[in-house]
């Protein structure tokens, strides 16, 4: 009787597991292929360990021989680089950083958290957790910006007469450079620890951050929504995703200094040479993070040779 179940995959010396079209999925995904897309070139593989199948187990480095030629031929060859690229960021032995900025309402923590689990990251923290936590130690008397939303904030700084600055965008700088002392923490112990963390939030300010850390890979973007009522429409989905505990009408009335904060962010990027990223479709924004993240992963192992 032919047996038709494909090789067990070879994990170790002592260990194999069963060939899972599941985890075979995620890491295409990890790729940026779209999920739909993924799963079928995993049963694509499947059939081709099927037909070629020798013996019980397969090496990891024959299912990647596999998975390479029927990504070349279904992809093409651009496909296979985006596979290595992956592979190469599983080998490479240093921390993935990665910051994903963007104004309020622009979906943020959807795609870091959509790109970190496709990409194996498991840490993934928000800069509002970091202001949180900050309100727990400072009173509104001694740091009053981190007291107020980001877009809110206007109230917490004295605005003089001379100056002809947005108090809303005045009172977000404020906010942002005292959020920036904990996230500088925070990334601090990722890199003293070693492991590899995604920060998304409003106070990722290009320019504020280092670009790069000694000993880690580090990706930034923003995140933007061009068109004004896609962005109010986000505000929309979030309200009826959260169950009215993030109120749309809040937002939406607030929407223009949101809009403002937005146009900063922008050109703070545009001028710190920082990816930003139209994020009209989901699908589309997480694809190109990832991308991002696949690229300076192969310039980091050209330039070391890891």
């Amino acid at each position: 009787m032919n047996d038709r179940r494909p090789p067990e995959a070879l994990v170790s010396q002592e260990v194999t597991l069963p060939y899972s079209k599941g985890l075979m999925a995620k890491t295409l995904m990890g790729t940026g292929i779209r999920p739909e897309r993924a799963y079928e070139l995993a049963r694509l593989i499947e059939e081709e360990l099927v037909r070629g199948r020798e013996e019980s187990s397969v090496a990891s480095e024959r299912l990647f021989d596999v998975a390479a030629g029927v990504l070349a031929e279904q992809e093409g060859e651009e496909g296979v680089r985006l596979l290595r690229r992956f592979q190469a960021l599983r080998e490479l032995d240093v921390p993935l950083v990665l910051l994903v900025g963007g104004a309020t309402g622009t979906g943020k923590s959807t795609v870091a958290t959509e790109v970190a689990h496709r990409l194996g990251v498991t840490r993934v923290t928000s800069t509002d957790t970091v202001r949180q936590t900050m309100r727990a130690f400072f009173s509104r008397k001694f740091m009053p910006s981190i007291h107020y939303s980001s877009f809110e904030a206007g109230p917490a700084v004295h605005v003089h007469d001379r100056e002809e600055e947005d108090p809303a965008l005045l009172g977000f700088k404020e906010q942002t450079r005292n959020v920036l002392v904990g996230l500088r923490a925070v990334i601090g112990r990722a890199l003293e620890e070693g492991y590899s963390t995604a920060l998304e939030g409003v106070h990722l300010v290009p320019g504020s951050l280092p670009r790069s850390y000694e000993g880690a890979i580090v990706v930034q973007c923003l995140l933007a929504i061009e068109d004004e009522d896609a962005h109010a429409r986000h505000f929309w989905v979030r309200d009826a995703a959260s169950e009215g505990l993030r109120p749309m009408h809040k937002y939406l009335q607030a929407l223009p200094e949101i809009r403002r904060i937005q146009a900063y962010l922008v050109e703070r990027a545009e001028a710190a040479g920082v990816p930003v990223i139209e994020n009209a479709r989901l699908e589309d924004a997480v694809n190109e993070v990832i991308h991002l993240v696949l690229a300076e992963v192969e310039r980091t192992h050209d330039r070391t040779g890891a």
